[in-house]
């Protein structure tokens, strides 16, 4: 396309949205002069002006990038649509048929069984396996069929199999195949795994602890104690009615409870509120540009938690190497709205009330 057939085709796109935003100035930019910007000022609502916006610019094969500049609007429109993939994934499947073969093998691992009698009783683990699974699978869901609902395209969640304890698995994650449209949906789509996560765990951790017994703590026995939070603290005291561990007693956990506490585990680390994490998605639509310093200050923080368990110092690195990007939505005019940022710190507590400062260690 030449320069002036460019130039038409931005001037004709800026009529076409005359009714939501005032364009003052048209440019054409990028190597191939493809690249259209226009300035002005927003007619209407800023979220319904994206909506119409990206709607007219769709037939002209162009995806709409609205920001905020020198006190104007920037619409900056790029050759490119965003498409969701189609087909099969047997990836995501094969990886999950994996992970639970993964998880059996570790559950029946953690009921004291050998290669041999994981082999003799597969489904040995199947408590802890199920329940654990459980809690990852509603993690996924929640992003996924909220991501759905918004309109947004994702693949299905890749789970990721390792047969070692005291899980089994890594987790899963859940690829993002189109931007998020703005800061209200990197919120919602953000906070809707670890809710939907939580929803099965702590149930599922009341009915494992009701299962489990209190008994005396043997120090140096080389046994394995699992980390406190606020919120598993609290849960232990409404079930038992006592501050655990103390005076030299504990809960040893059904593997029901003890997969219950690993979905809180999981859920805390994923809120933690720095680059593409979920708590990061989070901080992100509460502070926008800013959370690059938090998401500089979560490495640190995560270093110095190193000292306290080695564990912290891979999510240091993990932090460092992926965790300094945000990823920003199309439209980053639009804010949210009051009751959406009460909320989002709503999220940010629960981090706190989740967060423990050692995983697992010796007694």
């Amino acid at each position: 396309m030449t320069q002036q057939g460019s130039l038409d085709l931005a001037h004709e796109m800026a009529a076409a949205i005359a009714g939501v935003f005032a364009v003052e100035s048209v440019t054409t930019g990028g190597s191939d002069g493809r690249l259209i910007r226009m300035q002005g000022q927003l007619v209407v609502d800023s979220q319904q002006a994206y909506e119409q916006i990206a709607a007219r610019f769709k037939p002209y094969g162009y995806t709409a990038l609205m920001r905020k500049a020198n006190g104007q609007v920037l619409i900056t429109a790029i050759p490119r649509l965003f498409a969701p993939r189609s087909g099969v994934d047997y990836a995501a499947i094969g990886l999950f048929v994996f992970t639970v073969l993964s998880v059996l093998f570790v559950g029946g691992l953690n009921e004291g069984l050998n290669l041999d009698g994981v082999l003799t009783h597969p489904l040995a683990g199947l408590p802890f396996a199920a329940s654990l699974l459980a809690i990852l699978m509603a993690h996924e869901a929640g992003h996924y069929l909220m991501s759905r609902r918004m309109g947004v395209a994702v693949s299905l969640p890749y789970f990721i199999p390792l047969p070692l304890p005291p899980f089994g698995t890594m987790g899963s994650v859940i690829r993002m195949q189109a931007p998020m449209r703005n800061r209200r949906q990197a919120l919602a789509i953000g906070a809707a795994g670890p809710l939907a996560g939580l929803l099965v765990a702590i149930p599922l951790l009341i009915i494992g602890l009701s299962k489990s017994v209190v008994a005396p703590l043997v120090p140096g026995s080389g046994g394995l104690m699992e980390g406190n939070s606020l919120l598993y603290a609290a849960i232990k005291y409404l079930v038992f009615g006592r501050m655990l561990p103390g005076g030299g007693y504990d809960v040893m956990l059904h593997p029901m409870a003890f997969a219950a506490w690993g979905g809180l585990l999981v859920t805390m680390l994923n809120l933690i509120p720095a680059g593409q994490l979920d708590g990061g998605h989070v901080a992100y639509a509460l502070l926008g540009e800013r959370t690059r310093w938090i998401n500089r200050l979560a490495v640190i923080a995560t270093a110095a938690l190193g000292l306290v368990q080695q564990s912290w110092l891979i999510w240091a690195l993990l932090l460092l190497v992926l965790g300094q990007r945000s990823d920003e939505p199309l439209d980053e005019v639009t804010e949210l709205t009051m009751g959406q940022k009460a909320f989002a710190m709503g999220m940010l507590l629960l981090f706190v009330l989740l967060f423990m400062p050692r995983f697992l260690y010796e007694i």
